[in-house]
C-alpha cells in the first residue's frame, strides 16, 4: 500500500485525495495504470485528467455488483453510458464523450488485466471473428502467407466488413453478387488506385471461397468477383522535383521533438528511397556509425540492402538520437512524440510525410511516404542509371517494377516546356 502512496503523491499533493484513491478496491490497480503512464512518459495533465476517471469506474462497477478485477470489463458500456448521459445533462451540449470516456478506462484495462483487448481493437485484430472464424489461421497456416500479407486482408476485410454494417447486412446469408459488386463500386469511387482495388477484390475472393468451404455461404460468391483491368506500366510515378523536396524540408521545425524525428525520415525517405514499413521498421542495430553503413534487412523477397550512410542522413538521425528519442529497451530508432512512447507504424510515417507535402503546398496525386521514395527512384533515372541498378537500390523485386520509370524523361520533358521542343522530338 505504501508503493501506492509515493506513486500518487508524484502527482496529487492532496493528502485527502491520495486517501481516497489509496482507499479504493482498486487502488493497487490505479497504482498499476500510474506507474505504467508514468513509464511511458505520459504527462502531469494527463495523469490528473485519467485517474479519477478510472477510479470513478472502479467506484461504479464496484456498487453494481463487481467483487474481483477480472469482472471489471463487463461494466465498461454501461459506464460509458452514464458519463455520457451525466455530461449531457449537466452541460446540455450534444457532443459525444464516449471516446473520450472509454479510451483511458479500456487502456487501463489492458494494462492490469493480461490478454484484455479493447472492442476496437478486437475488431481490428481478426474481421468476421464472429461469422466466419478461422479464416486469419488458414491464412498463415494453409497458404503460408507472412504477417505483412496476413495484414492487409485484416485491413481489406474491414473496409468490407463495416460496409455490410453500413447497409445494414445482419448475417452472411444476405450476402449476394449484386451486394459485392456495390461494394467494390464503392470502393472504386473513393478515389482509391486501380491496384488497390484489385488487391482489395482479390482477398475478398479468397475470403468468399474460404466461407464457401466452410459451409458459411451455401454459394461460392467468389465467381461474384471482378475488377476494373490494370495495365502494367499505365501509371506515371508521383515524384516531385528537387526544389520541392527542399521545400518540403525547409518547412519542418527540427527545434521539436516531432521535427527532429519527421526530418531524419524524410531524409531516409529520399536518400534512399526507403519505403515507409523499412522506416518504422528500422533499428539501433541497423545503423553502423564504425563503417558508416545503414542496413535495410527483410525488403521485399527477402533481399536486404546495406548503404553508405550518407553525412546528411547521418547527422538527421544523431539529431533525433541525441535530443528527440526516448529512453527504451525497444531497438526501434523512430518512436511517437506523444504519449504512448510507442516505436511509429508504417501508416505514421506516411501521414507524417503526407502533412509535410501539403504543408509546403506541394500538389501531388496522393501524397505520403511513397511520392518521395518515387522521387528517389526518377532522381537516379535522370541521372542515367541502369534501371537493374536503381531496382536494386530501392529493393525492387523484379527489375519489371523499375520500368515504369523509364516512361518519363523529366528533363526531355522540362526543354519541351521551355522552348519548341523541336530538338527533343525529333
Amino acid at each position: 500500500m505504501r508503493k501506492v502512496v509515493a506513486m500518487l503523491e508524484n502527482y496529487f499533493k492532496q493528502p485527502a485525495t491520495v486517501d481516497r484513491y489509496m482507499h479504493s478496491w482498486v487502488g493497487a490497480e490505479i497504482e498499476q495504470y500510474v506507474v505504467w503512464l508514468s513509464g511511458n512518459h505520459y504527462s502531469d495533465r494527463c495523469v490528473w485528467r485519467r485517474v479519477p476517471l478510472v477510479f470513478a469506474f472502479g467506484e461504479f462497477a464496484g456498487a453494481r455488483g463487481a467483487g474481483t478485477v477480472g469482472e471489471l470489463p463487463a461494466y465498461v458500456g454501461a459506464f460509458v453510458d452514464d458519463r455520457v448521459a451525466l455530461h449531457h445533462k449537466r452541460t446540455g451540449s450534444s457532443r459525444s464523450m464516449a471516446k473520450e470516456i472509454r479510451g483511458p478506462v479500456e487502456q487501463m484495462l489492458t494494462v492490469i488485466l493480461p490478454g484484455y483487448q479493447p472492442s476496437g481493437r478486437r475488431r481490428l485484430e481478426l474481421p468476421f471473428a464472429e461469422t466466419v472464424p478461422g479464416f486469419i489461421d488458414y491464412l498463415i497456416q494453409e497458404r503460408g502467407l507472412r504477417p505483412l500479407s496476413v495484414g492487409g486482408y485484416r485491413i481489406h476485410l474491414r473496409q468490407f466488413e463495416a460496409y455490410l454494417h453500413q447497409v445494414g447486412m445482419e448475417s452472411m446469408g444476405e450476402l449476394s453478387p449484386a451486394l459485392i459488386s456495390a461494394y467494390l463500386v464503392a470502393r472504386a469511387g473513393t478515389g482509391l488506385a486501380k491496384s488497390t482495388v484489385r488487391d482489395e477484390a482479390g482477398a475478398l475472393k479468397v475470403f468468399l471461397r474460404y466461407a464457401h468451404r466452410e459451409g458459411v455461404l451455401a454459394s461460392d460468391l467468389s465467381t461474384a468477383v471482378g475488377w476494373a483491368q490494370t495495365y502494367r506500366l499505365s501509371d506515371i510515378p508521383r515524384s516531385i522535383s528537387w526544389a520541392d523536396v527542399n521545400l518540403v524540408l525547409a518547412g519542418v521545425d527540427r527545434r521539436t521533438v516531432a521535427g527532429k524525428r519527421d526530418y531524419a525520415i524524410l531524409m531516409l525517405l529520399v536518400i534512399y528511397g526507403l519505403r515507409g514499413r523499412e522506416v518504422a521498421a528500422l533499428t539501433l542495430d541497423d545503423i553502423d556509425w564504425k563503417r558508416e553503413r545503414l542496413a535495410i534487412p527483410e525488403r521485399k523477397a527477402g533481399h536486404s540492402t546495406a548503404f553508405p550512410l550518407s553525412a546528411v542522413v547521418g547527422e538527421a538521425l544523431l539529431d533525433y538520437l541525441q535530443h528527440g528519442r526516448p529512453e527504451s529497451e525497444d531497438r526501434r530508432v523512430f518512436f511517437r512524440a506523444m504519449a504512448p512512447r510507442q516505436p511509429i507504424t508504417a501508416a505514421a510515417v506516411s501521414a507524417r510525410t503526407r502533412i509535410h507535402l501539403l504543408k509546403a503546398g506541394i500538389d501531388v496525386r496522393r501524397p505520403g511516404s511513397h511520392t518521395l521514395r518515387h522521387t528517389a527512384v526518377q532522381r537516379l533515372v535522370d541521372a542515367n542509371f541502369s534501371l537493374k541498378t536503381i531496382g536494386d537500390f530501392v529493393g525492387h523485386r523484379s527489375a519489371r517494377s523499375t520500368e515504369v520509370y523509364a516512361k518519363v524523361d523529366i528533363e526531355a520533358l522540362r526543354e519541351v516546356a521551355l522552348g519548341d521542343g523541336e530538338e527533343v522530338l525529333w
